[in-house]
């Protein structure tokens, strides 16, 4: 396993041994896409769009450093969020400028990310980084007053995802893509590959997509045809295909199906019956594979990118299993990886500091003792002891200036303006309690199945609690 990158991580023990289908999203799973290509252009027909609104944007850039996956949109101020798993807001920008300590804490000090509500709106994927940095640099021309009209900051989010959402039922971007794939298309070579596997070890392998086939299939014959042996085709390899697949609603509705029935697209209702397992079918819904494959429940497993569409309703509603594509995580890895011999630096640093707190703290409250009478005490004199707190103090204002430049370097990993995606400090990210309470399985890509093969046996780790510092022997704990 390269570097450790290429895992399959566990939150849910998994036997691949007892999973009879598998079933797998198109778009940033079997295909992924160069994300600054993509989404470059989707924010260049974002900005056509509002521009022909009269809104003035011709100035403005696409800047795909300026937020990441995982980061909570807050359509009430016009901010944008980073949460701890508990909800909590720990790093906070109002348009493209980052609020300082001071008036964040103002602002959430009691407020917690509900993704319930639709003040809050989770970026869930790679395909929301234009829109996301669209809506912060018009945050800040709504600030200045340049955006004319009456308008709230949700109504301005909800703006710039009818434009976008207008684009892309234009079909301008795909068309691109279509004509120039080698722009935007990051293939894995490797991917069929882990595909031929798990078909061969007699899993029945399923195409679930809402792109629809006049996209999909170029896309499916860039990606797979030149990788198969001999005359295969990505159509051979898969036991069931579905495009336009309306997801979520695929899941928990019963929709029509309709079999593609010539190479431009023409369909032919389904009226009944099994699907059959030589043909691409748009629509239909989860009930129906289920009962053409005479499986259900934890007999499927489901690898997609999006945490909602993808993995939460999956595992709701059918308790399908469920594995998450995350790309960003190798770079992460290796960021970490990295950093590694400085972490140990910071956390001995921190060690450090918690026993100077300590002694400070024991100080400060046998001063307290001595001054108001009572309790025992190791010392008779207060004033002694209040200056050796002074050293202390300076002691602790000496190490702050040693952790500050590697604590700042940690937050800073995978992202200047963010950090990591799967963690806020110390603490996991709500992104990272995301996928930990939906994905059984999470990985950067589908060909790390290569490296586990279709038979391992996935065993989650021994999650760690506070109090197993103290009841553990340090050789079980899993570092934090």
């Amino acid at each position: 396993m390269p570097n450790g990158t290429r895992g399959l991580f566990c939150n849910r023990t998994l036997n691949l041994r007892g999973i009879r289908a598998i079933g797998y999203d198109m778009d940033y799973t079997l295909v992924h896409y160069h994300m600054r290509a993509w989404e470059e252009r989707a924010y260049s027909y974002l900005k056509q769009g509002l521009s022909a609104r009269g809104w003035p944007v011709d100035d403005l850039t696409f800047q795909p450093d300026m937020v990441i996956r995982g980061l909570i949109l807050d359509t009430k101020r016009g901010n944008v969020v980073k949460a701890n798993r508990f909800g909590y807001v720990k790093r906070a920008f109002h348009g493209t400028d980052p609020l300082d300590y001071d008036t964040q804490k103002q602002t959430y000090q009691r407020i917690l990310v509900d993704l319930a509500d639709d003040r809050w709106q989770f970026l869930n994927t790679l395909f929301s980084i234009s829109a996301a940095c669209m809506y912060m640099q018009l945050v800040d021309l709504m600030d200045e007053g340049k955006l004319s009209g009456s308008m709230s900051y949700h109504t301005l989010y909800e703006e710039v995802q009818s434009t976008l959402d207008t684009a892309h039922m234009e079909g301008r971007l795909k068309k691109e893509i279509i004509a120039s794939p080698e722009q935007f298309v990051d293939v894995d070579e490797e991917m069929p590959l882990a595909l031929l596997d798990q078909k061969a070890a007699g899993r029945k392998l399923l195409l679930i997509t809402n792109s629809e086939w006049s996209y999909a299939q170029p896309m499916l014959d860039y990606v797979f045809n030149p990788y198969l042996p001999g005359e295969m085709t990505w159509s051979d390899l898969f036991d069931i295909s579905i495009v336009g697949a309306r997801k979520p609603d695929f899941f928990s509705v019963r929709m029509p199906a309709f079999r593609v029935v010539s190479e431009d697209g023409m369909l032919r209702e389904h009226t009944g019956g099994p699907l059959a397992e030589d043909a691409v079918y748009v629509g239909a819904n989860a009930s129906l594979v289920e009962e053409t494959l005479g499986l259900s429940g934890e007999e499927i497993l489901y690898v997609g990118d999006h945490l909602f569409v993808d993995v939460n309703i999956t595992k709701k509603v059918l308790r399908w299993r469920t594995a998450l594509v995350v790309r960003e995580l190798e770079e992460e890895i290796l960021a970490f990886q990295m950093f590694h011999e400085k972490q140990r630096e910071l956390t001995q640093l921190m060690q450090k500091k918690n026993k100077l707190e300590e002694k400070y703290s024991q100080m400060r409250l046998e001063v307290q003792r001595l001054r108001k009478g009572y309790g025992p005490t190791e010392h008779d004199a207060p004033k002694q002891l209040e200056r050796e707190m002074v050293e202390v103090r300076e002691d602790l204002v000496a190490l702050d200036n040693e952790i500050a430049p590697l604590a700042r370097q940690a937050g800073q990993l995978g992202n200047d303006n963010w950090g990591p995606i799967m963690r806020t400090g110390k603490d996991k990210s709500l992104f990272a309690r995301q996928v930990e309470r939906y994905a059984d399985v999470y990985t950067g890509r589908v060909s790390n199945f290569l490296h586990h093969t279709p038979f391992v046996y996935l065993r989650s780790y021994r999650g760690n609690l506070p109090h197993d510092a103290v009841s553990l022997p340090e050789t079980e704990l899993i570092a934090p």
